[in-house]
């Protein structure tokens, strides 16, 4: 099960109360006030842990507290600090204040600990408050109450790279060819309801996270079909890979186009993010009407076939393929006629691909 947003009520611990006590021993017989500190309430903590990949377990959890701290004893005793509240979300966590949609916490790292809303402080025992003029304090502070929030907690993906394209143009049958991802496929549109993520090894040492974003259509900004409930998840890849149907009954140039138009309406960031085109299913047409198609689309963009094909593509079909050293951001780096499951050209695109994400992590480090 996938659950990106959840609505929350998180609170921190009360603090215990001071305890009012005297000593009361054999041979002492002054022995004063000893009544020890409340222990502090339980804080609330945000830990992000890339081994966890939904807020699934938070689903039907309304309320959420810390524990509140224990009071203190005689003897100077101390309560017990109350435990806290660890929440446990994935990556690309957001934290919203629900009332006024505020964003709060931005959670990107692994590993990374953050104190959201600290526990109230317990109460001093009496023993704090004994003087010259007041021998017998029978007064002890009670304890701070802890703090409220009412939040919501929205996910989005990180990934390397993204792909986009219409429903049923082969996004799950390529990531599960490609990654490790095993998403559910059928010849039918929107088989994929939930984005998936996959791990793709360029080598031993060398790999990109790719996610496959469930089917976009016209309108998806605007809310129509799932592509807006997903469009969020896009956000966060460091690059897209737009996949057109070339065999479909619509035509790849006015696939390309909305799907572009969408993403742009959806976010000015994501008009911006390096990209390519992998042309699906040309396994479907014959040698020339593949090229023919390829070539009427590549005239459309503006490109022109290319030659520099040292990634090793089939060479039965044309593509375009720019130089890194001279990369524009505003074209594609790479138009590939590909089928996924006839495993054409699926090497070259890994390898193409993997050098857009070093050019983009290359552009964020240097930030």
């Amino acid at each position: 099960m996938f659950i990106d947003n959840v609505e929350l009520v998180v609170h921190s611990g009360k603090g215990g109360a001071g305890a009012v006590s005297f000593r009361r021993e054999k041979f002492v017989p002054k022995g004063g006030p000893d009544g020890g500190d409340g222990g502090d309430g339980g804080d609330v903590y945000f830990v992000v842990d890339k081994n966890t990949h939904t807020l699934a377990h938070y689903k039907g959890k309304k309320v959420l507290k810390a524990k509140n701290g224990r009071p203190g004893e005689g003897r100077k005793k101390h309560g017990k600090k109350g435990e806290d509240l660890i929440l446990i979300v994935p990556p690309g966590t957001q934290v919203f204040d629900a009332q006024t949609n505020e964003l709060l916490l931005d959670l990107v790292e692994d590993g990374q600990k953050v104190l959201f809303l600290q526990g109230g402080k317990g109460g001093k025992g009496n023993w704090h408050f004994k003087s010259a003029s007041n021998q017998r304090p029978t007064y002890a502070q009670p304890g701070l109450p802890g703090k409220e929030r009412h939040i919501r907690l929205e996910l989005k993906l990180i990934a390397d790279v993204g792909l986009v394209g219409f429903p049923n143009v082969g996004k799950s049958t390529l990531i599960a060819t490609i990654s490790n991802a095993k998403p559910e496929i059928a010849n039918y549109e929107f088989t994929t309801l939930t984005p998936k993520l996959g791990v793709v090894r360029v080598s031993e040492f060398e790999s990109f996270v790719m996610a496959d974003i469930p089917g976009i259509i016209a309108g998806a900004s605007e809310g129509k079909g799932l592509g807006l409930k997903f469009l969020q998840h896009i956000e966060r890849t460091k690059s897209l890979l737009f996949m057109i149907d070339i065999a479909s009954f619509r035509d790849p140039v006015m696939q390309y186009k909305t799907l572009k138009k969408e993403l742009a309406s959806f976010s000015e960031k994501l008009a911006s993010r390096n990209f390519a085109i992998a042309l699906t299913k040309v396994d479907a047409l014959g040698f020339e009407e593949a090229n023919e198609k390829i070539d009427q689309f590549l005239e459309a963009m503006g490109l022109a076939p290319t030659e520099n094909n040292h990634y090793g593509l089939d060479e039965h079909y044309h593509f375009y393929l720019q130089d890194l050293d001279e990369y524009d951001a505003q074209k594609p780096y790479f138009v590939f006629g590909i089928s996924a499951v006839a495993k054409l050209n699926i090497e070259p695109l890994k390898y193409a691909l993997y050098e857009l994400v070093k050019k983009a992590r290359d552009e964020e480090s240097s930030r």
